[in-house]
C-alpha cells in the first residue's frame, strides 16, 4: 500500500520505527551479557540480531524476561508523512491498511487509495494536515495502549486483594538500589519489592 501510493504521488502517513537509541542498546548489551549473549557493537544494527538473540535466549530458563528486555529497549513506532522506514519489520516503506474499521490512520490509506486511483467516492486526502494528523492518532494510541494498562492493573489488583499473604512462584524483571521488580507468573501482575523488606543481607 505504501509503495503503491508513492508511485501515485500521493501524500500518505508512514507507520514509521526508528532504530533504538544509543543508550538503550548500551543498556541492552549489558543486560544481555549477564546470560553469555552478545548484541553485536557498532553501526548498522540490523533487526536480525534481535532475533538471533531470541532464537538463542529460547534456550535459556528465562525467554520471556530477553523478549521483555528487547521489547523495552525498541523505539516507540508513530504515524508520519514523513518516511524513515520500519526498524521492527525490515521495511524502508509502512503503512497501516488492514483495519480501516478501527485504526483511522487505516482509513486515511484506503481513503488516500480511492482518490488515487478514482475508485469511488469519498477517497480525497487533499484538505488533510498529514503531520497534524499523524501527531494526533500518534497520541490517541498511547492513550489507548494507557487506558489498557490501567484497566489490567485494576483487575489485576481486584483479584490480589483477597488473596494478602499468599504465596505465588515470580520472576525477578528488574533490579535497582531500591529494590526488585518482579512478575508473577501467574497472573502477570507486576510489583516492586522495596530493598528494606528484605533480609538482612550484602546484595550483589
Amino acid at each position: 500500500a505504501a509503495e503503491t501510493l508513492e508511485h501515485a504521488k500521493t501524500p500518505l502517513l508512514y507507520r514509521t520505527h526508528d532504530e533504538p537509541s544509543k543508550e538503550k542498546l548500551k543498556n541492552l548489551r549489558d543486560f544481555l551479557e549477564t546470560l553469555d549473549l552478545k548484541l553485536a557493537a557498532g553501526t548498522g544494527l540490523k533487526p536480525e540480531a534481535f532475533t538471533r538473540i531470541l532464537a538463542r535466549a529460547k534456550t535459556l530458563p528465562v525467554p520471556e524476561l530477553v523478549n521483555e528486555v528487547i521489547l523495552r529497549a525498541q523505539a516507540q513506532a508513530e504515524y508520519t508523512p514523513g518516511n524513515i522506514g520500519h526498524f521492527g519489520l525490515a521495511l524502508r516503506r509502512y503503512c497501516h491498511f488492514t483495519s480501516p474499521i478501527r485504526r483511522y490512520a487505516d482509513l486515511m490509506v484506503h481513503r488516500a487509495l480511492i482518490g488515487a486511483f478514482s475508485l469511488g467516492a469519498g477517497g480525497s486526502a487533499d484538505e488533510i494536515d498529514m503531520a497534524k494528523a499523524g501527531e494526533h492518532i500518534s497520541a490517541t494510541e498511547r492513550r489507548a495502549a494507557a487506558a489498557e494498562r490501567d484497566a489490567l492493573d485494576r483487575f489485576t489488583a481486584s483479584y490480589l486483594a483477597e488473596k494478602i499473604g499468599a504465596e505465588f512462584p515470580a520472576r525477578v524483571n528488574g533490579v535497582t538500589r531500591f529494590g526488585l521488580f518482579v512478575t508473577l507468573n501467574e497472573t502477570g501482575a507486576d510489583g516492586l519489592i522495596p530493598i528494606s523488606t528484605l533480609p538482612d543481607d550484602f546484595y550483589d
